[in-house]
């Protein structure tokens, strides 16, 4: 393990390859000597709601639902009925540092892990995604006025965000103080990351690779009034972050009477196919190569059949049979396979450990908790209707993130 005093010397070594976003500077001293919160603490429910109001009042935020919805997230009527999970009259600290290692594509989900760790009462040190995206800097700009009111300054020494290239041996530092390393990314990164070791007592929390998957009825979506609204749900479920997050669907399954299913799906994809135009979404042409070399890759050894597309945006491959690995043939920006299933029996057959979201259409929730039940699945870990598939919740692929980033103190 890597004494304090190395890692001190470390920092100052490798300082031209940590781009501190905020604050305007970093003290390994000062953040070993901190202390840990209460969960739920007023005071970080005043600062995140403070923030909420900034970020909502920001005409920058505007283009960017993504960050909308996480300052909707984050509004004080939300996190105190989050709390209410939570008073249970025991005593519940912070584990102390937390370092979080957000994706590098998805933009806004260092935020809500930076959240997760603020509500569980920690000092936060976060690794920010490596690539650019607007909505970074509009969150971190935030925080900044955010902290700037008086009432909430004890903030900015709970807050680290930053970035550092592959060359830095910031990871080494950073897990060599932390309590707990929150690790989102895919199996390689996070058998990388894991050579950097951590303090006996501390632990991982990781969010790998997954793969996610939706139903609609189409008995049911035939008579839907408003099957855009479906279709554009749909789209923020997975075009927002071009099938990249975790939680973006990849199958489609149908279910319902054969001449049902075949009108579904025509207003379905036809709808999808307008939003797409009407979002000015664009292919950039390493993609559409990419669809094309995973139409080949099912193709081996698979019964399958390509629905005409207009352009490169939208494709939509036909299974005849359901593989137990289906979920080892995807593509991202916007490629489904779809499948046309008699009962949930056969979708059963497919869920492995890699399975995280169920999104679905047209269903009672209680038939999809007892599919989850009675067939006692190894994956799924949330089943939302389809438009929810991105909305973060404390608990997260099967974690409960408060208890995870906590402690209860025992007193007889």
């Amino acid at each position: 393990m890597q004494k304090s005093e190395d890692a001190a010397t470390l920092m100052q070594q490798n300082s031209d390859n940590i781009n501190l976003l905020f604050p305007e500077s970093l003290s390994l001293d000062s953040i070993k000597s901190s202390h840990p919160d209460e969960v739920f603490s007023d005071e970080a429910i005043a600062f995140l709601n403070a923030l909420s109001s900034n970020l909502m009042h920001n005409q920058e935020v505007r283009p960017y639902p993504d960050v909308a919805t996480f300052a909707f997230f984050c509004r004080k009527a939300n996190l105190l009925a989050l709390k209410k999970e939570y008073t249970d009259n025991q005593i519940r600290l912070g584990r102390g540092i937390v370092f979080h290692i957000a994706p590098s594509n998805v933009p806004v989900n260092f935020a809500y892990s930076l959240v997760a760790g603020l509500l569980s009462g920690n000092i936060n040190l976060v690794r920010v995604p490596s690539k650019e995206f607007p909505q970074v800097d509009i969150i971190c700009q935030g925080i900044q006025q955010t902290v700037l009111q008086s009432e909430h300054r004890k903030f900015a020494d709970r807050i680290y965000l930053f970035r550092y290239d592959r060359q830095s041996e910031a990871t080494t530092l950073f897990s060599s103080i932390c309590d707990v390393r929150i690790i989102w990314g895919g199996d390689d990164t996070i058998a990388d990351i894991r050579k950097s070791p951590i303090p006996s007592r501390s632990y991982d929390v990781t969010f790998a690779d997954r793969y996610s998957f939706c139903i609609i009825n189409a008995d049911v979506y035939i008579t839907e009034q408003h099957p855009n609204k479906v279709a554009v749900d749909f789209y923020n479920d997975t075009y927002l972050f071009d099938q990249n997050a975790c939680s973006a669907p990849h199958l489609v399954v149908w279910t319902g009477l054969p001449q049902n299913i075949t009108k579904a799906k025509d207003i379905f994809w036809s709808s999808l196919q307008k939003i797409l135009v009407q979002k000015h979404y664009l292919t950039p042409e390493v993609i559409a190569v990419n669809k094309l070399n995973a139409l080949y890759l099912q193709a081996v050894g698979h019964s399958i059949h390509k629905e005409s597309n207009i352009d490169n945006r939208l494709w939509h491959v036909e299974w005849d049979n359901l593989p137990d690995n289906i979920d080892t043939y995807r593509c991202a920006g916007g490629y489904f396979s779809e499948y046309t299933a008699k009962s949930f029996d056969e979708i059963a057959t497919i869920v492995n450990r890699k399975y995280q979201t169920l999104a679905y259409y047209g269903y009672d929730s209680s038939l999809l908790k007892d599919f989850i039940r009675n067939h006692k699945l190894n994956g799924i870990d949330r089943v939302v209707p389809i438009g929810k598939t991105t909305d973060f919740s404390i608990t997260w692929d099967g974690y409960d993130l408060t208890d995870s980033l906590s402690r209860k103190c025992m007193v007889l």
